[in-house]
């Protein structure tokens, strides 16, 4: 019983302490899509993979006029058309897979790059942040269970990364630091 007692002690001791501190939390999510930053990665990623989707959505035309053709046609072909026709599409099918795949992997491999690059740029300016109005902790709010608004600093962070300008892009990763000199 007198170790329940010494626990429940100690913690009502650090309440107080812990009272002082100041909290806030931000929606990480939030501050990726709303930010200048995150919409200039956003745009940028659209516009590099662009030309490649449209490549893309005219052979998807093109595999599905040869499926058309050869349900329409196929049964007035001659044997040997139809098989040759069967192997076009079949043919144009599985290029246009392994091009839709290709695409889907460059676009997953970049959107990664730069969300990483976006997301340093995001802690960086959380930290900044906090730093300057002097928080104790910043919590993710994917991480929170219960926060009251007023904890709630995305607003304020979203603020500070528009400040930094619309048209800016995130940070490009720093530079690696040069070895000490003998």
């Amino acid at each position: 019983m007198a170790v329940w007692l010494v626990a429940a002690g100690a913690a009502l001791a650090a309440l107080p302490a812990w009272a002082d501190q100041k909290i806030g939390v931000v929606d990480f999510q939030r501050l990726a899509m709303e930010s200048p930053q995150g919409k200039a990665v956003m745009e940028s990623l659209r516009a590099e993979f662009a030309p490649r989707e449209r490549t893309l959505q005219a052979q998807a035309q093109t595999v599905k006029a040869k499926e058309e053709k050869l349900q329409k046609d196929g049964a007035t072909m001659s044997e040997e058309q139809r098989a040759r026709a069967e192997k076009d599409f079949r043919d144009g099918a599985r290029d246009f897979e392994r091009a839709r795949s290709e695409l889907q992997d460059d676009e997953t491999a970049r959107r990664n790059e730069e969300l990483s690059r976006l997301q340093r740029t995001i802690l960086e300016e959380v930290r900044t942040f906090g730093k300057a109005q002097s928080y104790d902790l910043i919590l993710a709010q994917e991480a929170v269970m219960y926060g009251a608004s007023a904890s709630d600093i995305t607003a304020a962070v979203l603020s500070a990364l528009q400040a930094r300008g619309a048209s800016a892009k995130p940070a490009a990763a720093p530079a690696p630091a040069k070895p000490p000199a003998k």
